[in-house]
């Protein structure tokens, strides 16, 4: 059975252009994915490299909740989310829930560039 190719991208302001150029390093791979991303990092990525993306809300308006009903839903299954370890969130319990909802449906999900790699390159 093939793996259908839906992923999400989500980055924390301070390491949205660190997902940009993860996004233009991996340009032919992700080419080959229906993408999915929170609002303003969907449009970061889309603008720089052209990739189509359905964007959601931004992460703290509801956009990590969306991708998360995507994950139950079946519509994604594989997420790269760069998220910052060290600065306070105002939607930290989002960013929770979504970590928790990828794991209770078994979803590869990359929190860094090294695990990122690791998934692009398996799916």
């Amino acid at each position: 059975m093939k793996l259908k190719k839906n992923i999400a991208l989500i980055a924390h302001d301070n390491l949205k252009d660190d997902m940009i150029e993860w996004s233009k390093t991996h340009y032919v791979k992700l080419s080959t994915f229906e993408l999915f991303a929170t609002g303003t990092t969907g449009k970061r990525i889309e603008d720089v490299t052209g990739l189509p993306i359905t964007k959601y809300k931004s992460g703290p308006l509801g956009g990590d909740q969306q991708i998360g009903a995507g994950i139950a839903e079946g519509r994604i299954n594989a997420v790269v989310f760069f998220w910052d370890p060290l600065a306070p969130h105002p939607h930290d319990v989002d960013v929770k829930a979504l970590l928790r909802i990828a794991a209770v449906y078994n979803i590869p999900m990359a929190c860094n560039k090294a695990t990122a790699d690791l998934i692009i390159n398996g799916l």
